[in-house]
């Protein structure tokens, strides 16, 4: 199953660190956000990667056209390129990175429809490139499994300045993308969709995914919320990134499951 990661937005409020690389790319420790996302989703055994780049997204390219060289050792004999030798010592053999190209000002939703013809099978997940969290990735996609509906959008149950979901037990009634009050489950991404989704949107610029085809999805009653209420936090300002980064430092990092 393919984990769809969307890595193209400009990240204005993050503007110290996203002038000179693309916010997915800041680092929790030593490693960049997006890499503390995939290697969570790997421990549950995904590691078939859509990539769906737009701001600065030569970086990324960048970065993981050149893992192999700058995560092992090598030995190198100068003279004979084809003697140069990696010794393979990191564990994220058998990730699968497609990385693509969506456009700097496409805005989600036209993100997502353009890697379509990269998405296989009828069920794929999907998920921003700036969020992390604790979320049992197996129960998400057993409960989007178990109800049977086209979407499955993860709940956090914190005061946020992101779209507010109005739930009647696990149904979504409709998904507010500028909530006025901020109570009650947030979208905390973590999405689990069938590929009918895809139909609700087109490749223009201006296709979004939360204004529009998630109010929509939600207004048809296929749109369902796991509710997680453990870790959840994104890499939206400064703050967050020093917040992220004290407790990776302090052994804190509630998402890293592997050793």
């Amino acid at each position: 199953m393919k984990v769809v990661i969307l890595c193209g937005g400009a990240g204005t409020r993050l503007r110290e660190e996203t002038e000179f690389r693309p916010k997915p790319m800041v680092n929790i420790g030593p490693y960049p956000i997006l890499w503390h996302i995939m290697k969570y989703y790997s421990q549950f055994g995904f590691k078939e990667f859509v990539l769906a780049l737009g701001y600065k997204g030569d970086m990324i390219k960048n970065y993981f056209c050149h893992y192999e060289l700058m995560n092992n050792d090598v030995t190198i004999e100068l003279g004979q390129p084809e003697k140069t030798c990696i010794h393979y010592a990191h564990d994220e053999a058998g990730w699968k990175i497609t990385l693509a190209d969506t456009g700097e000002k496409s805005l989600k939703g036209a993100r997502l429809k353009k890697v379509e013809k990269y998405i296989t099978g009828d069920t794929f997940m999907m998920t921003y490139g700036d969020g992390i969290a604790d979320v049992d990735i197996g129960k998400l996609l057993a409960f989007h499994k178990a109800h049977g509906k086209m979407a499955t959008v993860t709940g956090i149950n914190i005061a946020s300045r992101f779209g507010e979901l109005k739930i009647d037990g696990d149904s979504v009634e409709t998904f507010s993308e500028k909530p006025q009050d901020g109570k009650g489950f947030i979208n905390g991404g973590f999405f689990v969709f069938n590929r009918k989704i895809l139909d609700y949107l087109t490749t223009d610029d201006l296709c979004d995914l939360e204004v529009g085809p998630l109010e929509q999805i939600a207004r048809e009653g296929q749109l369902m919320v796991y509710k997680h209420r453990g870790f959840w936090a994104c890499m939206d300002t400064l703050r967050d990134m020093e917040y992220l980064n004290k407790i990776w430092n302090d052994g804190r990092a509630r998402w890293k499951i592997w050793k």
